[in-house]
């Protein structure tokens, strides 16, 4: 068809270059349709006395190698004049659906994607459907403007060896791809030209170049090398591939749970920034659905696909080719000896956050198996702190991300594992039982956006993080990012139902027993008005039995239906299950359950005064500080009294005043030997293993917890612990940390290894005493009511 046939385009801009200077327009086409539609465009807008040129750039849909732009480019370059330099191309839409342009089911299965079409669905779109077409002119420059970045020797310039026309292509390549964003939207920003724009920059060639020289290789086997690391590194972002996985992944997730819940408000306010500021998202990771799920969430708000950090576990066929083109880009587990893996890990990440292409990893590394936060991995906080200490960009935005489920499908492989079972390696028949285990209902997922980080109002330009005090500063950011993912996470039904099951460990309990099991619990989230899933967190028989009969569901409990009651119990080996989803918000709870237990243990040993109280609670702030994450020093004081004032508002009074038990009865009803009995049996049984080995054998971790397993289950068999799921190697992981942090697994006294053990028996003994004392008050005021 002649191209002069072709009438205007829907929405077609006109001549975009107002002064009459001369203009090459740089045209990026790939088929004889795109040419003839650009050239009819320009047949219908060119004015009359200005001087234009065309030159063609290679075509960048599909692009295969580095190409070379063609000589009539390099020809009007080399003249000494300076032309307006005008990108163009042809942008193919999706076909309209209930008013949006986005690739469905549909078009994967029948032609592929309809933004990329071949020349025979080209002719077809140009007949009967012309208003799927659009041409993008992209944002012009002069050549003297691109001539400078080509010769500029500081910055993300070209490598020596790149031709000037090379560079100009490339420009008006990153130039189209704003331009078309604009047209698309932003969930479909993301970097398609990193070879010709990251690995051959200047500053990247200098850095091969560097280690070359430093590793005695040449140069060509270390460009090689660096090579075939961003390869197998990068994301690969597709967008057709994005649509269609994430409609995969919508119906997926549709088959286990009901609801996805979050706040449009915070999307939109951090949409806001990303909009300024490079974004770095940092999920909690509970379940391998996490990704799936902010992906999702991100995409329905318009987000930019998010850069995400994977193990290179993931990269397994055809799950891993699918990740990449989805934004995973997958790291090594170990490389700290390799310097040009390093290099290379470093520039794209500060290629991502100089473009603001957003980031996404798990500060804890891998999947939570105890339903808590784990302990924040330093490595990609470390990199993402260094590029903005070193200027590259002037902020960085950290989003902490909740992600909660009512329940999940992954939970029986998390116990197993806890009980020392192998975890299952990742492959196509795994992620196919992933899917396959989706076959019920697990309730709603929830997402909570924490309040953001921003580094500029957080760390100083120039920051020496190599100092005394400079190298706790990003562990500080870490434990303070992590307090903030807790601190947007909603306590759901389940979460406190089965707290309430398992504060009687040793029994079950009716809905009735449930309710007021649950009672004091719900009335320390009403008066701190934490975050609930269902408003009010009203505790109905009605609302308990719903939450039990779905526990019931999942077999983590049984329903026994007796003579005169139903009671609910934990079914046998299921309390590590009961427990994950219990430790999902037991954070909530330490701080109050601190402040019990120490005055349990100054009611224990007849002491009194606020200064033995904020004593006691920094003792068990040193005891649990591998399991939870605390507040500086001011702060944990100051929460600590805030707790004390909360339950009880003459309680600074009444504890330098010697009045205990006032204050214990505040308190009352106990609930420390709840939130915090696993963990201190846990590291009871730990503490054993130390002090029965031979006191010159140097432990290592390992050992440790083979042993600790050993003996937790002889403990269990023996009756000599009250809670089951403090037989867990996660707990006994945390148990390790703190002996090891006393330098206890070395060679060393058996006077400190007794010392811990004591320690720690002593820690029991006011938790024992917390219940103790809650049983004499209770009876207490029954016999007084009996009597009245």
């Amino acid at each position: 068809m002649p191209a002069q046939w072709d009438p205007p385009l829907t929405d077609e801009p006109g001549w975009p270059v107002e002064a009459e200077g001369p203009v090459l327009l740089l045209i990026d086409a790939e088929t004889s349709i795109e040419h003839e539609l650009i050239k009819a465009w320009i047949d219908r807008n060119e004015p009359d006395g200005v001087r234009v040129d065309i030159a063609h750039i290679p075509a960048s849909r599909r692009i295969r190698r580095r190409k070379r732009s063609d000589s009539r480019l390099e020809a009007r370059v080399a003249q000494s004049d300076d032309p307006m330099m005008v990108p163009i191309r042809i942008v193919w839409l999706a076909t309209e659906r209930d008013g949006k342009r986005r690739v469905s089911l549909k078009d994967f299965l029948v032609f592929g994607d309809p933004r990329d079409p071949n020349i025979v669905r080209q002719r077809w779109i140009r007949t009967f459907q012309p208003d799927r077409i659009r041409i993008v002119v992209a944002e012009s420059a002069f050549k003297s403007t691109l001539d400078k970045l080509w010769s500029d020797p500081t910055g993300r310039g070209p490598a020596e060896g790149t031709s000037l026309s090379e560079f100009i292509a490339l420009k008006a390549w990153l130039a189209l791809e704003r331009a078309e964003r604009s047209l698309r939207g932003a969930r479909y920003k993301v970097p398609k030209f990193l070879r010709e724009d990251l690995y051959w920059s200047r500053g990247f060639q200098r850095g091969v170049s560097r280690l070359a020289i430093e590793g005695d290789v040449p140069l060509n086997k270390m460009q090689r090398k660096t090579s075939y690391y961003l390869k197998e590194m990068a994301a690969t972002h597709s967008p057709y591939v994005i649509d269609i996985v994430t409609g995969l992944m919508a119906w997926i997730l549709s088959l286990g749970y009901q609801n996805l819940e979050y706040s449009t408000d915070d999307l939109r306010e951090l949409y806001q920034i990303g909009e300024t500021h490079p974004l770095v998202f940092l999920p909690s990771h509970k379940s391998n659905s996490d990704h799936l799920v902010l992906q999702y969430v991100l995409y329905q708000n318009e987000f930019p696909p998010n850069h995400t950090a994977g193990g290179i576990n993931l990269n397994f066929f055809p799950i891993g080719a699918l990740l990449r083109r989805t934004g995973i880009f997958f790291i090594r587990r170990e490389f700290k000896t390799n310097e040009p893996y390093k290099f290379v890990l470093r520039q794209y990440i500060d290629y991502l956050l100089e473009k603001r292409f957003p980031l996404e990893w798990y500060l804890e590394g891998g999947r939570s198996r105890t339903g808590k936060l784990r302990s924040p991995r330093l490595g990609m906080l470390s990199y993402v702190v260094d590029a903005y200490l070193r200027g590259l960009v002037d902020d960085i935005v950290f989003i902490p991300v909740s992600i909660g489920y009512d329940q999940i499908s992954d939970i029986g492989s998390y116990a197993t594992e806890q009980l020392g079972g192998k975890k299952e390696e990742e492959s196509f028949a795994w992620a196919l039982r992933f899917i396959s285990n989706l076959h019920r209902r697990y309730g709603s997922v929830h997402v909570g956006f924490g309040e953001p980080l921003s580094l500029s109002d957080t760390l100083p330009m120039g920051t020496d993080l190599t100092t005394e005090s400079g190298r706790y500063i990003i562990p500080k950011m870490a434990f303070e990012i992590s307090n903030r993912i807790n601190d947007a996470t909603a306590i759901t039904p389940i979460s406190l139902v089965t707290l309430a099951l398992l504060s009687q460990p040793s029994r079950g309990l009716t809905v009735d027993e449930a309710v007021t099991a649950l009672g004091p619990f719900v009335d320390y989230v009403r008066e701190r008005d934490l975050p609930t899933t269902v408003p009010g967190m009203a505790v109905t028989p009605e609302a308990v039995e719903v939450a039990l009969q779905e526990l019931v569901a999942s077999k983590v409990v049984s329903r026994v239906e007796g003579l005169s009651d139903v009671v609910y119990v934990i079914e046998k080996d299921q309390h590590l299950a009961a427990a994950y989803y219990r430790n999902t918000i037991i954070h909530f709870f330490v701080d109050g359950s601190i402040l019990e237990v120490s005055v349990a243990g100054m009611l224990r040993d007849g002491t009194a005064g606020m200064e033995e109280l904020l004593a006691r609670a920094f003792g068990w702030r040193a005891i649990l500080k591998f399991d939870f994450f605390f507040e500086g020093r001011d702060g944990f004081r100051d929460s600590i009294i805030e707790e004390l004032l909360l339950e009880c508002p003459d309680g600074i009074e009444r504890v330098n005043n010697g009045d205990l038990e006032g204050v214990f009865a505040s308190l009352a009803p106990a609930t420390s030997p709840a939130v915090l009995m696993p963990f201190l049996e846990a590291y009871r049984i730990v503490a054993a293993v130390i002090a029965q080995a031979d006191p010159n054998e140097t432990l290592d971790k390992k050992t440790v917890q083979a042993r600790a397993l050993r003996l937790g289950r002889q403990y269990a068999a023996q009756g000599r612990i009250s809670t089951p799921e403090a037989l867990s190697t996660e707990l006994f992981a945390s148990g390790i940390e703190l002996a090891d942090n006393a330098g206890l697994l070395d060679d060393s006294d058996q006077s400190d290894r007794d010392g811990f053990l004591a320690d720690i028996d002593d820690a029991l003994a006011d938790l024992r005493t917390v219940q103790a004392t809650a049983s004499a008050l209770v009876t207490s005021a029954s016999t007084h009511e009996m009597t009245s």
